[in-house]
């Protein structure tokens, strides 16, 4: 692990959601600022090396989301606050109740609510996913961990250049959109990973999501484009998972895009095995695209005793996950993703990393 540098920003610790709004009840999430700790611990007690988030610009993070949803992000919480909803009914998390969907505009011009509760479901698309008073901080530090990786890789750091770098990402960012936040996901680290690595000479990237959730943010941003390919095998969407709507084998990129986006859905209780088939099968795809650097967005939760997923792979399986994308050999930045399992979820990291990095 002393070969794989890992950036973290403190401000990861800062987002606190309080809960999530399931099906209309509030329940403890899983996403929780422990999960950072104990992946940091793990790595460290591997050999690790911590490196320190670095600031970076708005540049890349607006390459990939509109500038007004990142704008929302930055201050919907504190116009939540002016708002008055504590003192009204004790809520200081920004919780959105009602969302612009085409059931509701009908085709009518898409315009921004005057109140700020009406407001607080202009980008969002589901009820899980709430803004605290230390979210912002954690979603810009994430941004920067990732960023501060894709320095590292292109040899735009201090010292010479690494083949592999982890950002140790706190919120995740798969399932964030252009202009939409959902899923515990807020702005999409792995995509600004991805278009970071592009703007630093990379002439084609690959984004390979071993989540076990479809990434549909990811897809969506890069849905159109040639120069990034995006794979993920995640459990089957049909089945009833998250995202629902999306993350379906036929979606296959669009325009200039076709042909450069490959979803394999999975059954539950597919072990080993069959996840690391759907794994090599990907990182053939990718080998044939033949791209200059590699983001994998590294979830973890498709794990045994993950409470957020049936798909039970275990973790060997995440080592020999980690020596199939290794043997790429391009230089590749791993963006954390999912994995929820406090017990498991640094020794999971490791594994992947040291095959990563072997």
């Amino acid at each position: 692990m002393r070969n794989v540098p890992v950036v973290w920003s403190e401000a990861s610790l800062l987002h606190d959601p309080g809960a999530e709004v399931w099906v209309g009840v509030p329940m403890q999430g899983t996403e929780v600022a422990e999960r950072v700790t104990v992946i940091r611990d793990a790595l460290v007690a591997a050999g690790a090396e911590l490196v320190p988030a670095t600031g970076h610009d708005e540049t890349v993070l607006h390459a990939v989301h509109d500038p007004d949803f990142v704008m929302h992000m930055a201050t919907i919480h504190d116009a939540w606050m002016g708002a008055g909803f504590k003192e009204l009914v004790g809520q200081d998390r920004v919780v959105p109740y009602v969302f612009p969907t085409e059931a509701l505009l009908g085709g009518l011009p898409l315009r921004t609510p005057t109140a700020i509760h009406g407001r607080a479901g202009r980008y969002g698309y589901d009820t899980m996913t709430l803004i605290g008073p230390g979210s912002w901080a954690a979603m810009r530090g994430a941004v920067d961990a990732a960023l501060t990786a894709v320095d590292l890789v292109r040899g735009a750091a201090a010292g010479p250049a690494v083949r592999v770098a982890y950002a140790l990402c706190r919120p995740p960012g798969h399932h964030a959109t252009p202009s939409g936040y959902g899923g515990s996901c807020y702005l999409n680290n792995a995509a600004v990973a991805a278009e970071g690595l592009r703007r630093t000479g990379a002439a084609k990237v690959a984004i390979v999501d071993i989540d076990a959730h479809h990434g549909n943010g990811t897809q969506a941003i890069f849905y159109d484009r040639s120069d990034v390919y995006y794979g993920s095998l995640h459990v089957d969407p049909g089945a009833g998972w998250f995202p629902h709507y999306v993350g379906y084998a036929e979606e296959r990129g669009r325009g200039a895009g076709t042909g450069s986006n490959r979803n394999l859905p999975l059954a539950e209780g597919t072990g080993d095995d069959g996840w690391l088939a759907a794994l090599t099968e990907i990182v053939t795809e990718v080998s044939e695209f033949e791209p200059q650097a590699l983001v994998v967005s590294l979830g973890v939760d498709a794990a045994l005793d993950d409470p957020e997923s049936p798909l039970r792979v275990s973790r060997d399986g995440y080592h020999r996950a980690g020596v199939l994308l290794g043997e790429l050999g391009i230089p590749t930045v791993a963006v954390q993703e999912g994995g929820y399992h406090l017990p498991t979820l640094g020794g999971l990291v490791v594994a992947t990393l040291t095959g990563l990095a072997s």
